[in-house]
């Protein structure tokens, strides 16, 4: 995105190269799509979990889905102190986004924390992405924070692997 396609009114003060820091931007919003579709996916499946871990369960995917709803916020005002535009409506998401929907009307306990697994493993690919984009922008801020939701992430994904975990 360059210069002349941020609206003025909009216009954020960084050192920070305009090209370098599009690619992050993009990369950015890209892992912000897929954070709103994994805490909306993660907030279904704690709405309709059931069977005999159902407590369990229940409170530990509302706990994921605040942590990740947490990192949203973080993410876009990031895009915005390097001087681009975040995501705007739920079809931005809808058109970024990697991580599937599930619209599914019933899924089995065990399926929702394989299918969130994968999901945290996915976003941390994405947050990798970040990475990368922004140590080539030589954006340290960026770089440095992510790692934060990178761990988030993976922790989450080995919460799921070890809940899912038979015997």
């Amino acid at each position: 995105m360059s210069m002349s396609d941020i609206n003025p009114a909009l216009d954020t003060p960084t050192d920070l190269n305009r090209n370098a820091t599009a690619s992050v931007a993009d990369a950015l919003n890209g892992a912000l799509a897929d954070c709103y579709a994994l805490y909306l996916k993660t907030k279904n499946f704690h709405w309709h979990v059931s069977g005999p871990h159902f407590r369990d369960y229940h409170l530990m995917l509302d706990d994921q889905a605040t942590q990740i709803l947490g990192v949203t916020d973080a993410i876009a005002e990031r895009v915005r102190k390097t001087g681009n535009v975040t995501l705007r409506s739920i079809g931005d998401i809808a058109r970024r986004q990697t991580i599937v929907d599930n619209d599914r009307e019933f899924v089995a306990a065990a399926d929702m924390l394989i299918e969130l697994r994968d999901d945290n493993l996915k976003l941390v690919e994405r947050f990798r992405t970040v990475k990368d984009a922004a140590e080539e922008a030589k954006d340290n801020a960026t770089s440095g924070i992510v790692d934060e939701w990178t761990d988030q992430a993976e922790e989450r994904a080995w919460f799921l692997f070890e809940a899912g975990r038979k015997g």
